[in-house]
């Protein structure tokens, strides 16, 4: 069994614990007119790069490492993290900006952690090598110049990245009614 550093609760509970934020989220947002378009703005930008990096990732399959796996090791997280600081700016509230960053930190830390460990094991010295050479989070961006290699309309409704799409929909919607409810 996994101790609580392997990062096994993190992947058990960061869905769970991500929906119990977004409730808090949705509860105590502020969002005006200009920081919801702002956030939304950085939020479609995070919601795209998860969208192009499922589509080239065919999971526990083959090591994905052209298109955006090029230039950073987790793009989905990547996405993940802008997508929630978008929805920071939009709601307009300092503790749960810092809620957020301690939630990605501890859950997404633990999680890439986790998965990195994953993908050493099953792809061995290959995982080695291109993690010597990619960055984890922050992309290198001389190596993104092919960011939509490999991408598959098929492989995106795979691993269900729509479900992403209509969480940032429904998230908006909210906003926009709470916003016009003040």
């Amino acid at each position: 069994m996994d101790s609580p550093s392997g990062g096994a609760w993190a992947a058990r509970w960061r869905v769970k614990l991500g929906f119990a934020g977004g409730i808090l989220y949705l509860i105590f947002a502020q969002p005006t007119p200009w920081r919801l378009a702002v956030g939304s703005a950085i939020a479609l930008l995070g919601l795209l790069l998860r969208g192009l990096a499922a589509g080239q990732l065919e999971k526990n399959q083959s090591l994905a490492t052209s298109g955006l796996y090029a230039g950073t090791r987790h793009p989905l997280y990547l996405g993940s993290l802008l997508m929630g600081a978008g929805f920071v700016v939009a709601g307009a509230s300092w503790w749960l900006a810092g809620l957020f960053a301690l939630f990605f930190g501890l859950v997404y830390g633990n999680v890439i952690r986790r998965e990195d460990e994953f993908l050493r094991q099953k792809f061995g010295r290959v995982y080695d090598q291109y993690a010597s050479e990619t960055p984890v989070l922050v992309p290198r961006w001389d190596r993104l110049r092919h960011a939509s290699a490999g991408f598959r309309w098929e492989r995106y409704r795979r691993n269900r990245e729509y479900e992403a799409a209509l969480g940032f929909a429904a998230a908006v919607v909210i906003l926009v009614v709470k916003m016009s409810l003040k």
